[in-house]
């Protein structure tokens, strides 16, 4: 018999209104969950090897602080240098910004890449070009929507098409809050699937992992719906499942017990539920990562992987209306206050724990780990102590699943305001992502008419990979 009685609030939200349904109604009477996890793996079934097994997508929106990060300017014009000094890292001749210590002791499993272009210094438009590989048009279109033409489908979504779901999880989740305009409300473009259709859209888990509350996303009853009626349904379902025999040899109905068990599996425990129970983790470990809730979403997001999800995606979570900027990396005023008050000490921790946590695993050889956003800052100060949106050149690093550490590709001038050498663009990145997943740019998914589209049409970063 089915128990699902753990207590305490729902906090997960939705991966989408269309995906999750309360729990009374999954497959105990309109079979609508096992339905739409029969749909999300009706896809393209190649599941080719490369180095990366998974993929974990750091997307820190608001800006990536080029200047106190990855490409510090100390002998730059002291208008454009910022407050902070470098250090040293394990990398021979690389120096990073001051505030990234921890971090700066992993360079030899990370790839910089300095030269990250997409001209773009919207957030929903440059961070639509860094999802998707796509430019936006217009760029520069601040507060921007999905839909026609900028419905290309985002990276994730395109893992949901090439991957089948394994361990009773989709292919892809992203969490644990929206990308959005106007405080959380309106979606980026190149938050779906796009022109490949819902069936294809990523996982989105709105949630707070740091909660002592947190479970697994619908685990708990409604009120109105008690163990018994759970049971009763249960029961039903099993006796009309028996009337089914003669269907056996149908393709349909041959995969409808693999569906719905992958249904009762994300509600009443296996393996899926599990991924999601962070109490099963040593608190050393819960502590390393930092009892944040993007220190917490980052440490499921490695539980997700490891119980089989191709990609996490993980937007920046710790965000405080009473701190300046909302207490994001949108560091318009009070720049240098922010990275070093709360921004770049939980972003050095954050990463540096789950790099060397893959890597005591046994996992950063098989995982790749992106750390991104949708463009850097100014060069410039402004008047408010702070930095502004600047797309013209940016840095992201990458790590484990293929790519060869202790490296920087590309150069930028001594104001860290425009690419020297090499620049890339967001779809030479996904191109090079794809690759380590095992697929060429030029491998195919099918929108919603059946019409042939490319994965990417960026180029492989060869310098970065091993």
């Amino acid at each position: 018999m089915l128990r699902a009685t753990e207590p305490g609030a729902r906090l997960c939200d939705g991966l989408s209104r269309r995906d999750w349904l309360r729990v009374g109604g999954i497959g105990l009477g309109g079979l609508a969950l096992p339905q739409l996890l029969r749909s999300q793996a009706d896809a393209n079934e190649r599941h080719r090897t490369g180095p990366a097994k998974s993929v974990i997508v750091l997307f820190n929106t608001g800006g990536g602080p080029q200047h106190e990060s990855w490409d510090p300017k100390p002998d730059g014009p002291s208008a454009t240098r910022g407050d902070f000094g470098v250090i040293a890292t394990r990398t021979p001749g690389l120096f990073v910004g001051e505030l990234m210590p921890r971090t700066a002791q992993l360079t030899d499993k990370i790839a910089v890449i300095r030269t990250m272009v997409t001209g773009d210094n919207a957030h929903s438009t440059s961070g639509y070009q860094m999802l998707t590989g796509m430019s936006h048009i217009p760029l520069n279109r601040e507060n921007a929507g999905p839909g026609k033409p900028n419905d290309w489908p985002a990276m994730n979504a395109v893992v949901q098409a090439l991957r089948t779901p394994r361990g009773g999880l989709p292919a892809s989740i992203a969490l644990p809050r929206r990308l959005a305009n106007n405080g959380g409300q309106d979606p980026w473009p190149g938050t779906d699937a796009g022109v490949l259709g819902r069936k294809h859209d990523p996982w989105l888990l709105v949630c707070d992992p740091s909660d002592p509350k947190f479970t697994a996303p619908g685990g708990e009853l409604p009120a109105e719906l008690s163990t018994v009626r759970v049971d009763r349904r249960l029961s039903l379902l099993g006796q009309f499942n028996q009337h089914l025999d003669s269907l056996e040899q149908s393709a349909s109905v041959s995969s409808y017990d693999r569906y719905q068990q992958q249904a009762i599996n994300l509600i009443a425990g296996g393996a899926a539920r599990n991924a999601f129970d962070l109490s099963q983790e040593p608190d050393s470990v819960r502590d390393r990562y930092g009892r944040t809730k993007q220190g917490q979403s980052v440490l499921l997001a490695r539980r997700l992987v490891e119980a089989g999800v191709s990609l996490v995606q993980v937007h920046w979570a710790n965000i405080d209306k009473a701190k300046p900027n909302s207490g994001g990396w949108d560091t318009h005023e009070k720049h240098s206050a922010s990275l070093k008050g709360w921004l770049m000490p939980v972003l050095d921790q954050v990463y540096s724990a789950l790099i060397e946590d893959l890597s005591q695993r046994g996992l950063l050889e098989q995982t790749l780990v992106c750390l991104v956003s949708e463009f850097g800052h100014t060069p410039k100060i402004n008047s408010k102590a702070g930095r502004d949106h600047w797309g013209r050149v940016f840095s992201i690093a990458l790590a484990g699943g293929g790519i060869r550490g202790g490296i920087v590709h590309g150069s930028t001038d001594r104001q860290a305001a425009e690419p020297l050498t090499d620049p890339v663009r967001p779809a030479d990145y996904l191109a090079t992502v794809f690759h380590c997943l095992g697929y060429d740019p030029d491998t195919l998914v099918y929108d919603v008419e059946n019409r042939p589209i490319p994965i990417s049409r960026g180029r492989v970063v060869e310098q970065v990979l091993m």
